[in-house]
């Protein structure tokens, strides 16, 4: 999900920068384009982490700044289709509950939290199951799966699908209860005597002799 990227980019130095060291320059300059922005192949960039090389700059006719390649290194997340994650409820709607994942938000639909049958409370803000009186409500820890991801280009325009309608995911709560649940079982049989089956009893059969 997190992960270093090392990028290659042309950075234009103005003229009033020239006295100044040039990769503090190049790496200000990079902050500024690159952190905060969603790439659909390199996901959401959250810092510039450094810079490695900074080629000599080339003027360029009419523009007295100098334009440099320059090799950086930048600190991405990117969510990947059925990757487990953990994150924490930040709201919860009658249609489902927003988990921050880091950088980004995603949705985890009604239908897609648990088999009861749920509904929502406005009071409290909060979705709560029927049959198991289960609840999700606001700074939740939860762990669920990525099923959807539509990465688009600019700032902020990521979207993420989840679920938690699998063996192990949900509310961490949950998770614990019923690791729990099933520890006790594995106890239960263990301690159940097994059944002997009776040996069966070799018979022997005698030769007959043969008559002369």
């Amino acid at each position: 999900m997190y992960e270093l990227v090392t990028l290659k980019d042309t950075v234009r130095i103005p003229p009033d920068r020239f006295g100044e060291l040039i990769n503090e320059v190049a790496l200000e300059i990079l902050m500024k384009e690159y952190e905060g922005i969603i790439d659909p192949d390199l996901g959401v960039v959250i810092s510039v982490v450094g810079v490695e090389n900074v080629d000599v700059g080339k003027l360029l006719p009419g523009d007295g700044a100098a334009f440099h390649k320059v090799l950086f290194s930048v600190l991405v997340f990117k969510p990947i289709q059925h990757e487990i994650i953990e994150g924490e409820v930040v709201e919860v709607v009658d249609f489902g509950a927003f988990i921050r994942l880091g950088p980004l938000d995603g949705l985890c639909h009604v239908s897609q939290i648990t088999d009861d049958f749920i509904s929502y409370d406005s009071k409290r803000r909060a979705l709560i199951g029927k049959e198991t009186g289960r609840t999700i409500q606001e700074n939740d820890k939860v762990r669920a799966r990525i099923v959807a991801v539509s990465i688009g280009g600019g700032i902020r325009s990521g979207k993420l699908g989840l679920t938690m309608r699998q063996p192990f995911l949900g509310k961490i709560d949950w998770i614990e209860e019923e690791v729990k649940g099933t520890k006790e079982e594995k106890k239960v049989e263990r301690k159940e005597p097994r059944e002997e089956k009776p040996l069966a009893r070799r018979t022997k059969k005698k030769k007959k002799s043969k008559s002369k």
